[in-house]
């Protein structure tokens, strides 16, 4: 690491939320782990190995090359692409043995005009059905029926049929009612089509966490994995965010009354004021939006003044302190805390947003990796498969 701003990432957080996760569903209901986006910006392949430690059944990322990657780095648990792919890279999917979203009976008449071989192997797929959010799904019984010849191809496995709720965060339920029974309404044509479907899923974090009666056969788990959940809604569990975010002073220096500091002559001073410039900006992810957010230093709050730059920002300080002193963008300092959600209301938005946000310029340094070594290890001594056949995922060996 060669810049003084990183972010560490707790792997035993994101292991123990996921923990106390299953522990408060239902025993068979299985658990699909969402890393999409880099594991929201957490590390896809780290936040995988610690959901496979806390016996995580599947995963589930956005993009057929998010998928390619994580098998390319050696995951093995069965993997979901949540948005449909083009057709013609089906035979792509078959080769990493991936699982499709489908929506439509002219994806696969498109899919089958590129006669991709299949070797012997069974396309595995997950239809998606919108019951209000009004994103991708399929809404109609007749397209439905148009589906359903596609679907019981000897070569096609429907492994999954499922939705995704709009205002499960919300206290008012109405619409998630709403959904529900018009989900039920699409399992009752599945089971009229006499088309065996290996798993029903409508509920995400949210959902999963307050009504676990809409389990099912399984929920998938992103957002509260890395500890983003509607705290207030939910009662069973207690978690914990996994990520921080720190940097340091590179230059402090004061202002006289009346001086105008950063672009645009944004902010002016109005008495004599300790100013301390933060090597973090907005092509690191922390946008124009975080102007007038706090950051902690030295255990204090220090609001951010001017407009944020490319690569720097300014705080105002309370007193004046040494260059190199540690700045807390996210997480705890003393008794003090800055929140995502904090921050998420700051800028009207979630706090999964910010997480994602975070460039690859940020450095992730990762907490706890010996203790996940020897998790992995006590779960090989544990297994009832063959144990030289297991290796450490890919973080821990």
């Amino acid at each position: 690491m060669h810049r003084a701003t990183w972010a560490e990432i707790s792997l035993n957080h994101i292991r123990e939320n996921m923990l106390k996760i299953r522990q408060s569903l239902p025993k068979k209901v299985k658990l699909m782990a969402v890393v999409k986006a880099n594991g929201y910006g957490h590390g896809d392949r780290e936040a995988a190995a610690m959901a496979e430690q806390a016996g995580a059944d599947s995963l589930a990322v956005a993009y057929l090359d998010e998928g390619i990657r994580l098998r390319e780095n050696g995951t093995t648990l069965p993997i979901l692409i949540l948005t449909p792919i083009l057709p013609k890279h089906a035979k792509l999917a078959i080769e990493h043995d991936l699982m499709l979203t489908v929506t439509s009976a002219h994806w696969f008449k498109e899919m089958r005009a590129h006669k991709p071989s299949f070797h012997g192997k069974k396309l595995k797929v997950h239809v998606k059905v919108d019951t209000g959010l009004g994103r991708i799904g399929l809404q109609t019984k007749d397209e439905w029926e148009a589906l359903v010849p596609w679907l019981k191809a000897a070569d096609i496995v429907v492994d999954g049929f499922y939705t995704h709720f709009a205002t499960a965060s919300k206290a008012d339920t109405a619409f998630l009612e709403l959904q529900v029974n018009r989900f039920a309404g699409m399992m009752e044509w599945t089971k009229a089509s006499k088309l065996w479907i290996r798993h029903y899923h409508c509920a995400g974090s949210a959902a999963a966490l307050r009504f676990p009666q809409l389990a099912m056969d399984m929920v998938r788990i992103g957002a509260a994995m890395y500890g983003f959940y509607p705290k207030k809604l939910v009662t069973s569990v207690k978690l914990e965010p996994a990520l921080s975010l720190h940097s340091k002073l590179m230059q402090v220096k004061q202002l006289c009354k009346g001086e105008y500091l950063g672009y645009d002559n944004a902010y002016q001073a109005e008495e004599a004021e300790w100013i301390g410039t933060v090597p973090i900006g907005y092509a690191d992810g922390w946008s124009q939006a975080m102007q007038h957010t706090e950051v902690l230093v030295g255990g204090q709050r220090a609001k951010v003044v001017g407009k944020i730059c490319m690569d720097q920002l300014m705080i105002r300080l309370p007193h004046e302190y040494a260059e190199g002193t540690l700045v807390t963008l996210i997480g705890r300092q003393g008794g003090e805390e800055i929140t995502f959600s904090e921050l998420a209301a700051h800028i009207g938005s979630v706090a999964q947003e910010i997480s994602t946000s975070l460039s690859p310029r940020v450095a992730r340094i990762y907490k706890g990796i010996e203790e996940a070594r020897t998790q992995w290890d006590k779960r090989i001594m544990q297994s009832k498969f063959n144990k030289a056949a297991m290796t450490y995922p890919l973080p821990f060996r």
